[in-house]
């Protein structure tokens, strides 16, 4: 893979021949699949690259209960209620596997999360999107979460070791939550014809957004070659996409739903669906921060860590008492 990158052009990817020696032997480390750990000598690009990736993974881990969570208590039924309880509760879990990740490269959780604060991280462009309806949860966990297994369950053979070990966990919970929205879906499309409109209505509104959160064609991204080079990232943007689509279309087959796209279809010479074009204007708008709910969400993150001020500040005067207590018993 490395070898081809160098030979398309994609992105001004050094051959080995021309890295320094010490740049060289981490590379061919990373080409022989040889993990990277903290103490580890790596490239200043290679860290601040895992830092970026990082902590936008772990910002949309914290970010994306927001959606989910406005519905806990509107849930249809008590069991309902319960498996989204559980499920946003695992969502403040991968955010903390990941900013505890983050924290190997050197970085503080609160500088990174300051930084979402900010405005100046980033996170993923979906959890900027209203939920309207119920059946938006249950396609959130349909094709969000099954969107984000595909982006994410190669990253489980990534090249940095911390990075790589906490998406075990993360990508098996993902597949309960992935099932959990599948479910949601099937009920209302076995309901009433009311209820089969609404998973239709939340179909159309998420599809769009799921596919395009695979992040921008190939074409257009500028961190994907090199960030495959290193072993960050082991598929294009367009290959992860593909793969999404061509698995999620016979669900919604299976679902008696409509397909979102007229030019959706099975093209026999590729073994692949082809797919109507993305509104790229549209996505790179949410990215900047013009999306129907950026505002809403940093608001809501702001207000929450502005209100538990006084729970860090007691817990971290419980911890230095608990030090000065046990440095005295040592005495």
């Amino acid at each position: 893979m490395y070898a081809q990158l160098v030979e398309t052009g994609v992105q001004s990817v050094r051959a080995l021949e021309d890295m320094e020696p010490q740049e060289r032997a981490f590379q061919e480390k990373i080409n022989a699949g040889i993990k990277m750990e903290p103490k580890d000598w790596m490239p200043e690009g290679y860290r601040k690259t895992l830092v970026r990736q990082i902590s936008q993974h772990a910002h949309s881990e914290y970010v994306g209960m927001l959606p989910e969570a406005n519905w806990i208590t509107r849930a249809p039924t008590l069991k309902r209620k319960a498996i989204l309880m559980a499920k946003v509760q695992d969502e403040a879990g991968h955010g903390l596997y990941l900013y505890s990740a983050v924290e190997t490269l050197g970085v503080t959780r609160d500088q990174t999360y300051q930084d979402l604060l900010s405005g100046k991280a980033k996170y993923s462009s979906i959890f900027n999107y209203p939920t309207l309806t119920w059946a938006d949860i249950g396609a959130i966990g349909w094709l969000v979460d099954g969107s984000a297994i595909v982006n994410q369950v190669p990253i489980c053979r990534c090249s940095y070791g911390p990075y790589a070990r906490a998406m075990v966990r993360v990508c098996k919970e993902e597949s309960f939550h992935q099932r959990q929205g599948f479910d949601i879906m099937v009920t209302l499309c076995q309901g009433t014809p009311e209820q089969k409109q609404m998973a239709q209505d939340a179909l159309n509104r998420w599809w769009w957004p799921s596919i395009a959160m695979h992040g921008p064609a190939d074409e257009q991204s500028v961190n994907s070659a090199q960030s495959m080079a290193w072993k960050i990232k082991l598929n294009s943007n367009d290959e992860l996409r593909q793969k999404f689509i061509d698995q999620t279309v016979p669900q919604i087959e299976f679902l008696g739903l409509t397909l979102p796209d007229p030019d959706l279809k099975w093209n026999e010479t590729r073994g692949h669906y082809d797919y109507g074009a993305i509104d790229w204007v549209d996505f790179f708008n949410v990215v900047k921060g013009k999306g129907p709910c950026n505002e809403e969400r940093l608001a809501a993150r702001n207000k929450a860590w502005d209100e538990g001020a006084w729970f860090r500040e007691a817990l971290s005067a419980h911890a230095a008492k608990q030090e000065q207590t046990s440095i005295k018993k040592a005495a």
